[in-house]
């Protein structure tokens, strides 16, 4: 049995959830200061729990998608479904199970975020087709995960503001841009299968280069955060760590070298983001 729960969770990657859960923490943090009254520890699990519901629906959706395409990968062939460990059937089952827990969760929190369930579950499963028509499929992902923050701020206000928008906007090019580095292991496969991605069309050099200006973007939505929602130094702070460790995967990774790729996307990454996280709440408690 648990050997079983370690299947699925190593299929839809369980532990690079903290990519993501960081900054819908973020979110519900901003938007509890906004809203102290709203704060309750039922909320935060509800939107803890529709955080991992939703991502996970997306990466068995997406593992169920690519099934046949990752048998054909030297790089993706041992994964779960290709090598038989998961059968299709059972994965697909998995993606719809978590679906309908995300869209129950959503209905205990307000009608808005019900609604717009819907919404979400069309962008984080409809990203695993981009990559089929279109070398922006880099910029789907990040929408997808840059919708974790806005959720947590209307799970706790009900209502739209500027600072969750800067915050998903820095979110989408931090995650186009590290998954632009990702992509250049399999830059070869896409371009003679027939698959879309910035390094395939334009080449390793030119890929990181746009993957630099997202990165540069999303720096500048930060600062923007903390202009919108009033923070105070400790988050600035805060920024400019993950803006150096953001920057610190450019310097790992080189067109004609791609052996530290994993480091670049794993360990950076996710430190960036938790660090990110502890600054801004420091901020807030300080």
């Amino acid at each position: 049995m648990f050997k079983s729960i370690g299947h699925y969770l190593s299929l839809v990657k369980f532990s690079h959830t903290l990519f993501a859960l960081p900054f819908a923490a973020t979110g519900f943090l901003l938007a509890i200061q906004q809203a102290p009254e709203a704060l309750s520890l039922y909320l935060a699990l509800k939107v803890l729990l529709c955080m991992v519901f939703a991502r996970s629906a997306a990466m068995s959706f997406n593992r169920w998608a690519d099934r046949n395409i990752d048998a054909h990968n030297p790089r993706t062939a041992a994964r779960e479904i290709p090598s038989g460990i998961i059968g299709s059937n059972a994965a697909l089952a998995f993606c719809i199970l978590n679906c309908v827990a995300f869209i129950t969760t959503t209905w205990f929190i307000n009608p808005l975020c019900f609604y717009l369930s819907f919404v979400a579950l069309v962008v984080v499963l409809g990203y695993s087709y981009t990559k089929r028509f279109t070398s922006l499929c880099h910029l789907f992902l990040g929408l997808g995960l840059s919708l974790a923050p806005v959720g947590a701020w209307l799970a706790v206000t009900g209502t739209f503001h500027p600072a969750p928008i800067y915050l998903a906007a820095a979110v989408l090019c931090w995650v186009g841009g590290f998954d632009i580095i990702y992509a250049l292991q399999d830059s070869e496969f896409d371009r003679s299968n027939g698959l879309h991605s910035l390094p395939s069309r334009f080449g390793n050099r030119k890929a990181l280069g746009i993957s630099r200006s997202l990165h540069i973007a999303s720096a500048l939505f930060l600062i923007s955060v903390g202009l919108q929602a009033g923070l105070g130094l400790v988050y600035y702070m805060g920024c400019m760590i993950f803006i150096l460790l953001l920057f610190t995967q450019h310097r790992l990774v080189k067109p004609n070298d791609l052996s530290k790729v994993n480091m670049a996307f794993f360990t950076s990454n996710g430190l960036a983001s938790i660090l990110f996280f502890l600054f801004t709440l420091l901020d807030a408690v300080l």
